[in-house]
């Protein structure tokens, strides 16, 4: 069977192509610009075009078909609809990666199905998202195009530590405030629920959906069963670089309206998606995917990435001094509103 995977380098893509290569029944295909083409196991096969440059990728593809084409890097309605006009014909499966986030926010359940309403007034990434569900399966409605939603959370590798925020240049600045003992900030009071996945964990349930005929037309999403609240996963990171964390309680509301002021964009990922409770319910996608579960706990995964990121000093640890004084003028700022009561 012959997978394209557009993308193909990125934190969910490159533990799907590391998987789909280890399968002597996928022939690999990946469609991207050739950037980090060294990153791709020796088996898999590369078409270089630039996926928003639709002449370029038809000149690319001649005349090639695919059991399945997975797009892990389409934003907007209008990316989709090129999708359509490139793949239809192609391929008997399109798969597109969507986003959790897109689920009701506020959350009227902190359980969450494939049938939660979707509806994100606080993030526009994930109105995009949604507005390309809808098209995508109104194309399968009309014209029988064979897309696959999938919908992932939080998902994390070796090279990335789970946090509910942190500047622009990632989580190097948050971990150096655990290993310095500093104040670490926590949204809200740290009490509410989240699901964190590895990418290897993703990779099982997202190509057990491919080729798979039950998936056509239908929606899942693929987290792992392991729930643990902010506090949990602050405290699990920080007992991995064997510190005591000491952590700072701020309301998101605070933190986005603060963020605000200094370029730091909280509410789309605060308001409209990690200061809600997100559990979510598996069984739709266990039942076409019986192998899924979580094998890497977030304690293991934690360690992981740890130890690849203290390994790789110039990759990962790229300093922020702007969010670090930023944390400072918040946590001081909270300090001083409790003095004066």
């Amino acid at each position: 069977m012959k997978a394209l995977i557009i993308g193909g380098t990125g934190t969910i893509s490159t533990a799907v192509v590391r998987r789909l290569a280890a399968q002597p029944l996928w022939d690999v295909w990946v469609l991207n610009r050739g950037r980090r083409s060294a990153v791709l196991p020796d088996n898999v096969k590369t078409l270089t075009a630039d996926i928003n440059d639709e002449a370029a990728v038809q000149a690319a593809l001649g005349d090639m078909c695919f059991d399945a084409v997975c797009q892990f890097i389409a934003y907007t309605e209008a990316d989709v609809q090129r999708d359509v006009r490139l793949f239809a014909g192609r391929t008997a499966q399109y798969l597109f990666i969507s986003s959790a986030s897109a689920y009701h926010k506020p959350a009227r359940s902190y359980i969450i199905t494939e049938g939660t309403t979707l509806a994100n007034p606080y993030w526009q990434y994930s109105r995009d998202k949604i507005a390309c569900e809808e098209y995508l399966m109104q194309q399968y409605r009309e014209n029988g195009f064979p897309v696959t939603i999938v919908r992932p959370s939080h998902t994390y590798d070796e090279k990335k530590i789970p946090l509910g925020l942190h500047g622009h240049n990632g989580s190097w600045q948050v971990i150096k405030r655990i290993m310095e003992e500093k104040p670490v900030i926590i949204q809200g009071d740290g009490t509410s629920l989240w699901t964190l996945t590895h990418n290897t964990d993703f990779a099982v349930g997202f190509t057990g959906l491919m080729g798979n005929p039950r998936a056509l037309g239908e929606a899942f999403h693929i987290t792992g069963d392991e729930v643990l609240t902010w506090n949990q996963i602050y405290e699990t990171i920080a007992a991995a670089l064997g510190k005591k964390l000491q952590a700072v309680h701020v309301s998101s509301d605070f933190l986005c309206a603060a963020g605000a002021k200094h370029g730091y964009d909280f509410t789309g990922t605060l308001t409209g998606d990690k200061s809600s409770s997100a559990v979510f319910d598996n069984t739709k996608l266990k039942r076409a995917v019986p192998d899924m579960k979580t094998t890497v706990r977030f304690d293991q995964g934690v360690r992981l990435a740890l130890d690849y990121i203290l390994a790789h000093p110039e990759e990962c640890q790229k300093d922020d001094p702007e969010f670090d004084a930023w944390c400072d003028r918040v946590i001081a700022s909270r300090k001083a509103a409790l003095d004066i009561l």
